[in-house]
């Protein structure tokens, strides 16, 4: 039985020794060579290009229906990018960086040398579970690491065949894959691992960074949190509209960066539902049968989401239907609502919605707008749409969010150059690119002495050179 096998059939027991083979072999040998790495991404790259319809079959059998065309786009093509970055940029970012030293310890001279950590944990979240797993893995191990990666076990099929192809595309002990219920992921998480990435929901990461700080890993917590759009008075409704409702219904509202909510200036309320409207039947023009709109992931969430709507109803919120089909509870196909005259008192505005549900509220001016998000936890995505430099600057440098796109949405996540990450309840940490390798790497700081130096007038007995000297240096 390889490792990947193992761990997937006798979890606590078998991660546990397959932990302990990947801990021990990276002491034996810190160092990894650059054709290794490389070889490893190129590993990567055949997986998942080798077996592309393979993960969007899994994929849509995990969410009782995917659309395709949304994997290809939203899983396959990023993770594919990632893969490419990494292998093109590691040499360059694997050469030690030389520094400058201190004017006072010349001529000595300063470097960093990158290294790997060791063993790095990666906890994959079911929405993207195949993106999720590959971008952080890809980093993981440019920099040099030996990685086990947990999937969800709501995406079973995708967990699955992700072990099989693992156990295929690499020796036991440079990549194994976890699957589990949630005890797994706990029992994971308690791993003395070199650095843990998790990616899911706030309330969870309370949780995981509790449970790592037992044996002192580094977290990186890629979150989540309410993402608002703020909606200029002068910039076009319908365009905007257009671009914020892409970007919502984009697996179905169910992605860590969808707009969650939308500030529009007072009295435009209306007309952006129905402009949004308009883009709903343009998009989906038969949204009760066609295969590009994408279910709810399963019961616990659709019914989630339904508890939202009914809540906010309750409280006096307003629904607007933006699609002429109805709930589909057996196929959990949920069309999209705005919900109006909403308040924080809402579950709606209280949680991370990931469903296609759209708060709208207004706002009387742009510090009112302002104020508005600065009030709530920062959020991991912020979107501006605003043609007006002056306004446009006011959001970017008066608001704290963990990425932005102006004047459209999602886009940010997929520059492989910007750090990806949040801030505050929405995260800690980045990857994504150089970053990423950053990240998974120990950046050590080495200092040369030179033959010729002055450290000897500074040795003890202190007398009166040592007092000229330190008297000079504090002046």
């Amino acid at each position: 039985m390889n490792a990947v096998e193992s761990a997937a059939q006798t979890p606590q027991a078998a991660f546990g020794q397959v932990f302990r083979r990947m801990h021990a072999a990276t002491r034996r040998s810190s160092s990894v060579e650059r054709g290794a790495r490389e070889a490893r991404l190129d590993a990567l790259l055949a997986l998942v290009h080798d077996n592309a319809e393979r993960f969007v079959a899994a994929i849509s059998a995990d969410f009782g229906h995917r659309s395709a065309h949304e994997t290809r786009l939203l899983e396959l093509f990023p993770s594919l990018e990632s893969i490419r970055h990494n292998r093109s940029h590691l040499g360059a970012w694997m050469k030690p960086q030389r520094k400058a030293a201190s004017i006072w310890f010349r001529p000595g001279r300063a470097q960093i040398i990158p290294q790997p950590l060791g063993v790095v944990g990666i906890i994959v979240p079911w929405n993207y579970p195949l993106l999720l797993a590959v971008s952080p893995l890809a980093a993981a191990l440019a920099a040099g690491n030996r990685v086990m990666v947990k999937m969800s076990e709501f995406t079973p099929r995708t967990g699955e065949l992700l072990a099989e192809l693992a156990a295929k595309y690499f020796a036991a002990d440079d990549v194994a894959v976890v699957l589990g219920d949630a005890a797994v992921g706990a029992d994971f998480a308690r791993l003395p691992f070199d650095h843990l990435l998790f990616t899911g929901s706030t309330k969870v990461g309370h949780d995981i960074m509790r449970m790592a700080a037992d044996n002192l890993t580094p977290v990186t917590l890629e979150l989540g949190g309410k993402s608002p759009v703020i909606l200029g008075p002068d910039y076009p409704l319908q365009k905007a509209a257009e671009r914020i409702m892409v970007g919502k219904l984009l697996n179905a509202g169910q992605t860590c960066i969808a707009p969650d909510y939308v500030l529009v200036p007072a009295g435009r309320e209306q007309a952006f539902v129905e402009a949004a409207r308009a883009v709903v039947a343009r998009c989906f023009p038969a949204m009760a049968t066609t295969p590009d709109y994408t279910a709810i992931v399963n019961d616990r969430h659709y019914q989630r989401l339904q508890a939202y709507v009914e809540d906010a109803q309750a409280r006096g919120a307003r629904v607007e239907p933006l699609s002429t089909a109805t709930a589909d509870a057996a196929r959990r196909k949920l069309p999209p609502l705005a919900l109006l005259n909403v308040d924080d008192g809402m579950r709606v505005m209280q949680d991370e919605i990931f469903g296609p549900l759209l708060p709208i509220l207004p706002y009387a001016d742009l510090d009112a707008a302002i104020d508005y998000v600065n009030q709530h936890p920062r959020p991991l995505a912020l979107y501006c749409f605003e043609n007006d430099a002056g306004r446009r600057d006011r959001v970017l440098n008066e608001t704290i969010a963990g990425g932005v796109t102006v004047n459209d949405t999602i886009l940010h996540i997929a520059q492989e150059n910007l750090p990806f990450g949040g801030v505050g309840p929405s995260g800690m940490g980045h990857y994504h690119g150089s970053e990423g390798f950053k990240t998974f790497s120990k950046q050590k700081a080495v200092f040369y002495q030179s033959g010729l130096n002055g450290m000897s007038l500074f040795n003890p007995p202190y007398g009166a050179l040592f007092e000229r000297l330190t008297r000079f240096l504090l002046r």
